[in-house]
Parts: structure tokens; C-alpha cells; sequence
């Protein structure tokens, strides 16, 4: 076998020090055969089913100005990895492995004593072998520090202001006011809406069922956009996120969320209020307005208030 295939195949970090020899006097940290029980694939036979992933990282560190004297916070913690691969498996269901492989790479790589990440993932059950990707991904001189802000005004771009509008509220010729008091408001707004009052068709199966609630509510999600340029439909996290740093708003879609999260909703899409409810908890919503009358159920902790349409500029 030749050096070039027995590395394709060996350990990331046999990988890391032939890779560039005149670094192989860098430090490295490794996590070797980490297994997780995960759903994720792009196939419908993986989704609603977990399986079995293997990671395998090494990651290449700053050296230490000074001595280590057995101090754990003068090194990059092993949990740095741990911790990197829980919270993108956490953060919603992905299709590719590379795209979990390179978020990742990216969350170590925020760290300041990391100079270089070898990630190799792999499925377990798909096949008679191990299938998956590694990437090498170097360490960008601006690579920010993944922190919380300290600004309140930074603070509260990543705290929304969740509304549910029925369709007496979509439909109210004031809805442009009430969109103007929001954006005037110190948070980001996100607008939830229901499905329209027609009947929605039915299916005797189940995950078809909800697949069919779910696009009515994205449809009325349109009919809200169709009433203010400002209400834009988004329907990934990725673009909710960067929506609300922009303090933009979003008209919520909830299918691809829904559907993507690792912890499913405990709710069924026809019961959208609940639904929005999840969402913004998801979000960690600064609060949230229901607008219309409907009877608001149980709040879950978040700071929820129901609002008649006569009212609504005093309450935002």
C-alpha cells in the first residue's frame, strides 16, 4: 500500500503531521472514535430514525508563551471538541455531513489556541463499511470568538419579539402601523401566523398529514407578505438568524424547522399557536404578542400576552 493511501485512511492526526512536516512540532488535542446517535441525511429513509456517527478530530494548538504548570485553563480543553460537535448536532437537523463537518471545524477554530482542525465524520449503519467525509480547515486571522455580547443593545438583536397574527389581525388595515411600532422597538420581530380559515385537504397518513398543515400555514405565510414588502418569508434558522442582526423581519415558514429539528415539537402543526409558542422558545423570544382573539395556552415559562386589535399599539 502505498504512503498516499495508507494516510487517506489513517487517524487524522497520522493525516495532520505528514500533511506538513515542518509543523510537526505543532501540539495537537484529539478526540478519537466518539460515537453519537444522531438523525441526520438528505434520504426520507433517514429521517424520523437516528443512527450511528463517528468523529475523529485532531486539532492543532498554539504553543503555550508560557509554562503550562498543570493548569487547566492555560490549555485548550478536550470538551473544546465534545462540546463543538453537541452543539451543532443540537442546533437543528442537518442533511450533509459536510456541512456538519465544516460548522464544527468553524466553532473549534474560534477558540484562540486553535491553529488547525482535522475533522473526519462518519454514517455507520448505511452501508457494509463506514461512510463519511474529513476536511482540514485552518484557522482565519479574523476568526471571531464565539461569546456572548456584553452590548445590550447587541443583546437584545439575539432575543425577538415573536407575534402571532390570526386572520382577522393579517387582514386589519392597520397591520402597517403595528408592523411600523414593532420595528421601533428594541428587538428583532418575528411575525407567526396559522393557516388560512378554508379546510385544508387530508391524508389517512400521518407524516403526510402534517406535511399538509405545515405548507398551509406557509401559504398564509405569503398572504402576510403580499400585505407589507417588509414581511419577509424565511424558513431556515440561517436566514431568521441573520434577519434578526439585520432588524429585519420574518414572516416564519415552519416546515423545513419543523421537520429539521432534533427534538420534534410536542404539538401538532394545526395547533399553530402552540407551535409558535415552541418556535420562540427555540429562539429564546424576549417576548411574545398574540394578536386576535384565540385562547393562549399554556406559556411554558416565555412572557406571552394576548392582545384584541384595538389595543395593539399600546400594547407594542
Amino acid at each position: 500500500m502505498s504512503d498516499d493511501i495508507r494516510l487517506a485512511f489513517a487517524h487524522p492526526s497520522a493525516r495532520a503531521e505528514a500533511l506538513d512536516p515542518a509543523r510537526a512540532m505543532r501540539d495537537r488535542i484529539s478526540l478519537r472514535d466518539h460515537i453519537v446517535e444522531v438523525e441526520i441525511g438528505a434520504f426520507q429513509a433517514e429521517r424520523g430514525a437516528t443512527q450511528r456517527v463517528r468523529f475523529n478530530v485532531v486539532v492543532e494548538v498554539r504553543p503555550n508563551p508560557a509554562p503550562i504548570e498543570d493548569d487547566v485553563d492555560r490549555v485548550l480543553s478536550y470538551d473544546t471538541i465534545t462540546e463543538a460537535i453537541t452543539a451543532e448536532l443540537s442546533s437543528e437537523r442537518l442533511n450533509l455531513l459536510e456541512t456538519l463537518a465544516e460548522r464544527i471545524a468553524e466553532r473549534i477554530l474560534a477558540e484562540p489556541q486553535a491553529m488547525r482542525a482535522f475533522v473526519r465524520i462518519e454514517k455507520l449503519d448505511r452501508g457494509p463499511g463506514a461512510l463519511g467525509v474529513e476536511i482540514v480547515r485552518d484557522r482565519r486571522p479574523d476568526a471571531p470568538r464565539l461569546v456572548q455580547p456584553a452590548d445590550p443593545a447587541v443583546e437584545a438583536l439575539h432575543h425577538p419579539l415573536v407575534v402571532f397574527l390570526t386572520n382577522a389581525a393579517i387582514a386589519d388595515p392597520a397591520l402597517p402601523l403595528w408592523l411600523d411600532r414593532m420595528e421601533s422597538g428594541p428587538h428583532p420581530v418575528v411575525l407567526c401566523v396559522g393557516a388560512a380559515d378554508t379546510q385544508a385537504p387530508c391524508s389517512a397518513i400521518a407524516p403526510a398529514q402534517r406535511r399538509i398543515d405545515l405548507l398551509a400555514i406557509e401559504q398564509n405565510a405569503w398572504v402576510l407578505a403580499g400585505r407589507d414588502p417588509r414581511c419577509v418569508v424565511r424558513g431556515s434558522r440561517t436566514e431568521i438568524d441573520w434577519a434578526m442582526k439585520h432588524r429585519q423581519f420574518s414572516v416564519w415558514a415552519p416546515s423545513k424547522i419543523v421537520l429539521d429539528s432534533v427534538e420534534h415539537p410536542p404539538v401538532r402543526p394545526r395547533d399553530a399557536l402552540a407551535l409558535a409558542l415552541w418556535f420562540a422558545r427555540a429562539l429564546e423570544a424576549a417576548r411574545v404578542v398574540v394578536i386576535g382573539e384565540v385562547a393562549l395556552p399554556p406559556a411554558g415559562g416565555l412572557d406571552v400576552t394576548g392582545v384584541p386589535p384595538e389595543a395593539v399599539l399600546d400594547a407594542l
